[in-house]
């Protein structure tokens, strides 16, 4: 069974910078798409950057955002600097397997199968 689990979420003020991580186990095809999301409340979920298959670039980074892997400890990193007020979210990794990187990219979040159970970010002076 596929599980996900995040952590390195904090407290923090503008203009800080944190790294979450997200470490996969349990089996994980090649073909599999892996992003990175956040929530605010009373908003929807949004995309953040995403990944096909354990190797390569990610295929989106949105703005101030930056992403690692490491293969072997099947762990993705996500890098957030210039912390503002409005980053206040709960951070969750996903997975799902997909079969190119055009449907990842395409995948809505309703689409992903594994989910992680979210670590809160609060940005506040």
């Amino acid at each position: 069974q596929v599980r996900l689990e995040e952590s390195g979420g904090a407290s923090v003020q503008p203009g800080g910078s944190l790294t979450l991580s997200c470490v996969v186990s349990g089996p994980t095809p090649n073909n599999v798409c892996m992003a990175w999301f956040r929530q605010a409340p009373g908003k929807e979920r949004e995309r953040l950057m995403h990944y096909h298959t354990w190797y390569g670039s990610p295929l989106y980074v949105k703005g101030r955002f930056s992403g690692s892997r490491d293969r072997a400890r099947k762990t993705l990193y996500l890098q957030i600097s210039g912390l503002q007020i409005e980053d206040t979210a709960m951070y969750y990794c996903a997975s799902d397997a997909t079969a190119s990187y055009d449907a990842c990219g395409e995948k809505p979040a309703a689409a992903f199968a594994h989910w992680g159970q979210g670590t809160q970010v609060t940005v506040s002076a």
